[in-house]
Order: C-alpha cells, then structure tokens, then sequence
C-alpha cells in the first residue's frame, strides 16, 4: 500500500478554485486509474508534463512488444465476415542488412495495414524473402559456404531488424522462395505452363556475363553493355535456352490495363513495354529439298488478314538457324551472300494457310524492334514488294480496292469477301483455336527468357530423353530438389557436375535420361507469390482458389520504381495464365500500385578522379567544401551506397531520433513517389518531432484542466466560446474528411501530416474555457491521435491511454476501452456532411508555413476570393502588407495557398 500511494503522490494536480499556474497538489485517487492498463504513467504514477528525448525512448519500448503483441492476435482472430484489404510491399532479397529504402516502403504498408483495420478491415499485410539468384551463390562461393546457409542466416537477421523498427506483419503467413515447400508449386506452375505449349526451348543469341557465368536479360545490361550487376562487359553467345511465351498474352495485358486505376505513371510504362499489339505470329515447318524437317519457326506478321499472300519469310544474319547447331544451317550457309537478299533452298511451310514460301536471308542487319524473323506480304508493304520483285518470286494478291476505297479479302480461303477489319479478326481467331499462332502482340515485345546457368535457382523440372525429348517430371516427383554440391563459380553450369542428379529415368519410357541443368530466372519465383501468401501453408496445391479469390485483388501494392516494368509485367501474365487455367477468378493481381522513389544521402567526391570521400575527409570551413588531401569536392545527392559513404544504419537513426520520429520523418519528407533526400537539418526532421511534442501538450493541458473537483459543463460556454467550439468541431470534420482521403485515394502522407497538424494548431489556441467544458475540443484531440496512430503508432498509444483517463471525460468515445489502434477510425458527423461552412488553410510564405486561416467553403476553391480573404487577415496583414508577391498557389488537392514574394 506505501508502495501505492508513493506512486500516486507523485502526481500532480491543481485544486478546485486555484488561480492558474499556482495549484496545489493533490494525488489521484485510484479509482480513475484502469486497472488493466499497463501504460507508462499508470505504471509510475506520473505522466510526464513534457514529450523529451527520454520520454520519447520510454514509450517506444513500452508499446513496441505489445503493439506487435496486439496484431498477431487481432490476425488470428480475423473474422471473415469483414470486408478484406490486402496491402502487400515487394518482399526483399535477404542480403542481411536493411537500409533506408526498406525502412520506406515497409513503413508505408504499416501505416496503410494499421489505418485499414481501424476502417474495419481484415487487413492482410504479409512479408517473405525474395531469397533465389546470384548474390547469394556468389557469396557462397567466395566464402567457401553453402548459399542455403548463408540465405537462412541473412533471413534471420533481417527478420529481427523488421521486429526491432515495430512493423507488424503477418508473420505466420511467411514464404520464403529457396525454400521446397515454396519452389515444389514455383516448379508445378512452371509444368502447367509447358502443358500448355507456353514453356518451350530454343536455340538463341543471349547476353553473356562472362563474370557470373550466366545469362542476362536485356534489361539487366545498362547503356554501356556491361552487366547490371558484375560490371563485366557482355559478351553475345548462342545458348540452348528456355522461354515463356508472354507473347500470347499481350493484348491481354494491354487492355486490362484501362480497367485499372491509375499507376503514378507506370501503366504507361507497362503499355510502352508491351507496344502496340498490330500484328501477331504465325507457325512455320521449314523443308529442305521436299522432306520435312523436326525445326519450326514463328514469323512475326505486321498484317495478319493479308497472311495468304505472304511472298517469303525472311530472317537476319544473326538468326539461331545461321549461327547454331540446326539441322537446316548448311543449306542456307551455301546461299548466304552478305549485303544481299539471298534466297535459299529452304521452304517454310505455313501451319495456318498450308502455304509453302521460300526463305530468305535479309541483307538488314536488323528489322524493326526485336524481330529476327518476318513474314513478307508484298500487298502491305513497299519494301516486301520490293524484295519480292528483285527475287523474281511469285505472290497470291489478297486485297482488292472496292469502288468505295474499302478493301476487301480475296485469295483467301474461307475468309474471302470479309473487309480488312473483319480479315483481321477471322484469321487471328482461328489461328489461336488451330494453336499455330495468332495471338497478338508488338514487334517490340519479346518472349520471357528464363533459364539462368547458375546454381542457386528453382530447377527446372524437365529431363531429356534421347527417344520422347523434353518430358516434365510427374506432379507427385515435385519438388525436384537442388543436390549439396561444392561451388568454385568457374565452369559451366555447376548442376552439370551433379553426375548422380543429373542422370536419372525418364517419366515417359523408363529409359535413362538428363535432368536439365538451368535454374529459372528469380523473376519466376516472384511472379506468384503475392498467391501463396494467401495459402502459404497449402501442401497440396499452390494455393486454394477459395482463399486467392477471397485475398485478389491486393488492395494496394507498394515497391521501387525499378519494378514497375519487368516484375509487374511477368507477375500480370502468370495471375493472367492462373485465370485462364481455373486457378483463380482475377485477372489482374494488383488494384491500386503505389511506387515510392528512393532515399539519397549526399555524396562528395574529388572533382578530378570521381572517388567518393567521407565526411570526416572534408574540410567545410570554407564558402566550398575541400578535401583535407587537397582538392575541390562535388557534392551530389545518390542513392545510399556504403561505397558511395552516403548509407544510414536504419537501427542506428532509430536509435538517435525514435521509431516514431524516423516514420513521421519518412512519409512527411515527400509524396511516396518522389525521392528523399535525407537531410536532418531541414525543416521536416525538426518539424515532426516539435509536432510530436505539441500533441503530447494538448493531452497535458486536457488533463490538467480537468482535475478540478466541478465537472465541465458545456452549458456555461458564452456566445464567443460557443463559436469557438463550432470551428473546432468544422475543423475535425474537414480534418477527417482530407486525411482519410490521402489514406484511401492518393496516398499523399505529407499533406495528411501536414492537416493533421493544422488541426493540432486549432486545438492548441483553443481558450481555457473551450477546452475545459466543450465536448467538441475533446473529441477532436481523441480524433487527432486516433488519426496519428497509424503514422506514430507508439505515441498515439501513450496519448490515447493518457486521454482515455482523463477526469469526467464528456464524450463516449473516450470510455470504450481499448488500445487506440483497436479504436475505430473517426468519422465525419453527418451534419458537417449536409452543410459544411468553413476551411481552414494553411498558409505558405515562399514555401514556409506560417499559420492557417479560415475560409468559408464555397470560396476555398477560388483563388482569387482566398487571396483576398488571406491578404485581409491577421497573417496577412502582419506578414504580407508590405511585400511584393510575384505569384499565388492555391493546391487543388490540399487545403494550402503559397505566396511567392520577394525577399
């Protein structure tokens, strides 16, 4: 009991009557302190007057472990009768070590996870590893490890660094991609996908990383030729090679793109990298003197309805059938003549029209975009025409010109009479029901090549028969397995050395047979997990259909910019192909796609040699900074490296600045898609915590003001007061209103933040009386913190439990109970709705805040009327009366007007 009343002794309070700023005294009694809660001021018996550094740390630790706490159990708990919301941020590669980046894009799913369940929501917000591919093999092989091993340890030790920053995901939902249970489904997608002729193997010229010992996409070389990811020049080589074929699906992908909400840009991207879908494909048998061959070939037809009056199909001097190991390479090496259009003894025989057409080798040295093989139609085209007619080759005409300028099909088999348009759909159509080709797709676009010679990579679960050829390994032999070997990165592929795993039975006729020896491309793996996160359990299937389509589409999908092409696109087409095989009822895997921009330190650099310098090398003395060594310095803002000396240890800001402050820094600094560039000594940094620290005071002043023994009575507020009450009341509303829009639709934290703390500066001018007795000040301060906790979960924590212990509190909303992130998201009253009367701007002096004013509604939009009414104002006439202004902003989007003025 002494122990007890030291405690509540320690509290101090003002009596009734006394004179502000002298009270007296007095302890709580304990019937005012819930006994279930565990806060920090019911734990010491204080709550501390002032939000200090280590106050701020306290709180931190308190709240971090049952934060955590609390969501496990709220996700174990879902009900499926709540609507769903699936927020999903692109899993990382577990190179061991978080950096600022990370800390971004999982700072913004957590504050969207947190937000959507106080909506109401079941949230899901899943995390895995992305844990295939180079740099962990290439770890291994010069540490002499086993890159499982290396890719475990790097996952653990990530895993404890997410736990330590407090992001709460649904960890009991985790995948991790090198892992069995997860490539054995990556393996059995990857066999629906050749059972259904979209997994082939071909012979083709690739990009060589002569370092790394593997293929690389076009993308993963930059503009210098050079590997994306080793440095080395590239190298052109002719490989046995597998490939996915997206190509059937790109007008698919294309179009679905218009039912999608905006991208930020990156649905453009996404229709650029697929291009117009004009023509399509159509299946070639090559002959040579008569007899069949086993080799096909698909031509690219710019003009698919004028197919039966293809002329010749013509292939570059790089082709696959000139330079590799094809049967038909000596009849077309003996004709080749370099410079000319050479024409050979080979005949390609048209699956689709039952034509047979010469080939021809081009004197291009390239064609248009990435084709390498094109089918001439003379009656479409002037430079086909031209090549025909210099070759003296013989051509069906299929389009006749009627009297009204229409053109109309002839020639042409059942399609006859049909009008250009009409041709173009009959012909497409069949051509994909007789599975010879048809599909539409650009000339720029180009099938998935997904065969990487390397070790640490899902198999590919194919063996080689000398009697069936390429045969998938039987559903019930999944997963096949990756062998122990010892890697020394030299060589070819390092499974080729895995004799006893190699070797094997064929499914088919028992005879013996090859393991293929590629690994897929990372990509593959990452292209479906977004699926197994909703069944990461499932031992039977990848996922049941019952769960995906319950979880798709994710809600809103948060990653770099840097994926926006390759990533989204293969994903789009694996969720596409999932849709037509009966796996899944969506199309699309993602609504809503938020990309964020990177975080850049600042770099300095010797101006003559390019090598970067760290800080303590530079002398800042001067108007210019130097090196200490001598020399004139570069300062530039990159992207964090430690080679560039510009990284951040993400543990070590949060131990300097708090959890809290590190987030609030994160989504103030800048919109989501725009860069940070991380600099503690603006206004952002210094900003969010004075912010922090004002709404610990208006929970302070609420408490204090409510220790007197009378209760507040709102029927005592004058006229003035009651209109003071009234703008508190509209400023909530529209506070709530603007914020939960950013939440929910643009995504624009800043600007939330920066409402938020407009309705921070209202409350806190509030007069002594309105806050003591009027009902509307209370709860706008328990909306304020109820709106901040999913930003700054740990203070609105601490905040909602100082507040929900307030002394005759006059609203219910502060005695449901209840932590505040289980608080229910504030709504706007729904007589603010009918009529809303005023808004409250913020105003901007050369892009500084310097107070708000309030206007009425209907003229918040004209900037004329606000201009007007701001230059009228106390601010106005104080800040703005003797000034020349060059220009006025009023945002469209936020409730803000920026006056441009000479200094």
């Amino acid at each position: 009991m002494q122990v007890c009343m030291r405690r509540l002794a320690l509290y101090p309070l003002r009596a009734a009557g006394a004179s502000r700023g002298k009270g007296t005294l007095l302890c709580v009694a304990a019937r005012h302190l819930s006994p279930g809660a565990r806060t920090l001021f019911s734990e010491t018996g204080v709550w501390e007057r002032d939000y200090r550094t280590e106050t701020r740390h306290k709180v931190e630790q308190w709240w971090h472990p049952r934060i955590m706490a609390q969501w496990q159990k709220d996700a174990q708990a879902e009900n499926s009768n709540r609507k769903k919301f699936y927020v999903l941020s692109m899993f990382p590669y577990p190179s061991g070590r978080l950096h600022m980046g990370h800390v971004r894009v999982y700072t913004i799913s957590d504050t969207i996870g947190h937000f959507q369940r106080m909506r109401g929501h079941q949230v899901l917000n899943p995390m895995g590893w992305d844990a295939f591919g180079l740099p962990a093999e290439n770890a291994a092989i010069e540490r002499g490890l086993d890159p499982e091993e290396w890719t475990k340890s790097n996952i653990q030790a990530m895993r404890e660094q997410l736990d330590s920053l407090g992001l709460c995901f649904n960890w009991d939902r985790e995948v991790t991609t090198c892992l069995p249970d997860y490539y054995r489904w990556t393996q059995y997608l990857f066999i629906r996908l050749f059972e259904a002729g979209l997994a082939y193997q071909k012979e083709a010229v690739v990009n060589w990383d002569p370092v790394d010992q593997t293929v690389l996409a076009d993308e993963q070389v930059d503009e210098n030729g050079c590997s994306w990811r080793s440095g080395a020049l590239v190298e052109q080589k002719l490989l046995k090679q597998w490939f996915i074929k997206t190509t059937n699906y790109a007008k698919p992908l294309l179009d679905a793109l218009q039912d999608l909400p905006e991208w930020y840009g990156v649905k453009g991207m996404q229709a650029n990298w697929i291009g117009k879908c004009t023509g399509c494909y159509f299946d070639f048998r090559l002959k040579v003197n008569g007899e069949e061959t086993a080799e096909t070939l698909s031509a690219y037809c710019s003009s698919p309805e004028a197919v039966f009056g293809g002329a010749y199909l013509a292939i570059l001097p790089s082709h696959r059938l000139l330079n590799g190991s094809s049967a038909v390479r000596p009849a077309l090496q003996k004709h080749f003549q370099p410079g000319r259009d050479s024409l050979t003894e080979v005949v390609a025989h048209n699956l689709f029209t039952g034509q047979d057409v010469p080939l021809v080798i081009s004197r291009k040295e390239a064609f248009e975009d990435y084709l390498d093989t094109v089918l001439g139609v003379p009656d479409c085209s002037e430079d086909d025409l031209s090549v025909a007619s210099a070759l003296n080759l013989r051509w069906t005409t299929v389009l006749q010109t009627d009297d009204d300028g229409t053109q109309t099909l002839i020639n042409s088999a059942e399609f006859s009479g049909l009008s250009r348009e009409q041709g173009f759909e009959a012909i497409t159509q069949k051509a994909v029901q007789q599975k010879v080709g048809g599909h539409l797709t650009s000339s720029k676009l180009r099938d998935w090549l997904i065969s990487r010679q390397r070790y640490w990579g899902t198999p590919i679960p194919v063996v080689h028969c000398g009697s069936c050829g390429p045969v998938a390994v039987p559903e019930e032999e999944l997963p096949v397995t990756l062998p122990k070997l010892s890697l020394t990165g030299k060589g070819a592929s390092p499974l080729e050395a895995a004799h006893d795993w190699v070797n094997c039975e064929c499914p088919r006729c028992k005879g013996p047979a090859r393991r293929e020896t590629d690994t897929m491309d990372t990509f593959v793996d990452s292209a479906w997990y977004y699926f197994r996160y909703t069944d990461p359990q499932n031992q039977h299937r990848p996922f049941e259909r019952r769960l995906a389509d319950h979880w798709l589409p994710v809600d809103v999908y948060i990653g770099g910019k840097e994926h926006a092409v390759m990533h989204l696109y293969y994903a789009r087409f694996l969720c596409h192909f999932c849709r037509d095989q009966g796996l899944v009822a969506h199309r699309e895997p993602f609504w809503k796609l938020l990309v964020q921009g990177l975080i850049k330190g600042q770099t300095f650099r010797l101006a003559e040699s390019g090598q970067y310098l760290k800080r303590e090398e530079i002398d800042f003395t001067g108007k210019e900074p130097v090196a200490l060594g001598g020399g004139r310095v570069e300062v530039t803002w990159e992207k964090m490296s430690k080679s560039k000396h510009n990284g951040l240890d993400p543990q070590e800001v949060v131990q300097q600045y708090g959890l809290d402050t590190v987030r609030l820094y994160i989504l103030s600094a800048a919109p989501p898609e725009q860069d940070i560039l991380w600099n503690v000594k603006t206004d952002t940094l210094p900003g969010v915590i004075r912010w922090q620290a004002r709404l610990w005071q208006l929970v302070t002043k609420l408490r204090g003001a409510r220790q007197f023994e009378d209760p507040p009575n709102p029927s005592l507020l004058k006229k003035k007061e009651l209109a003071e009450a009234k703008k508190i009341w509209q400023n909530k509303n529209y506070t709530i209103q603007e914020v939960t829009a950013h939440f929910t639709e643009d995504f624009l934290f800043n600007a939330a933040i920066s409402r938020l703390m407009g309705l921070t500066n209202t409350l806190n001018s509030a007069t002594a009386r309105v806050l003591l007795h009027s009902v509307e000040f209370e709860e706008a301060l328990a909306a304020l913190v109820k709106m901040a906790a999913p930003m700054a979960p740990h203070l609105a924590s601490e905040l909602w439990a100082g507040l929900c212990q307030v002394k005759n509190p006059l609203s219910p909303v502060l005695q449901r109970g209840g932590d505040v992130l289980q608080q229910a998201w504030p709504a706007v009253d729904p007589q603010y709705l009918e009529a809303p009367d005023f808004v409250e701007l913020a105003v901007l002096i050369n892009n500084k805040s310097c107070g708000t004013v309030t206007v009425p509604l209907q003229a918040s939009k004209d900037s004329g009327r606000v201009e007007q009414l701001v230059l009228e104002s106390s601010i106005g006439q104080k800040l703005l009366r003797q000034r020349s202004i060059k220009r006025v902003i009023l945002s469209p989007r936020t409730a803000l007007i920026n006056f441009l003025v000479d200094e």
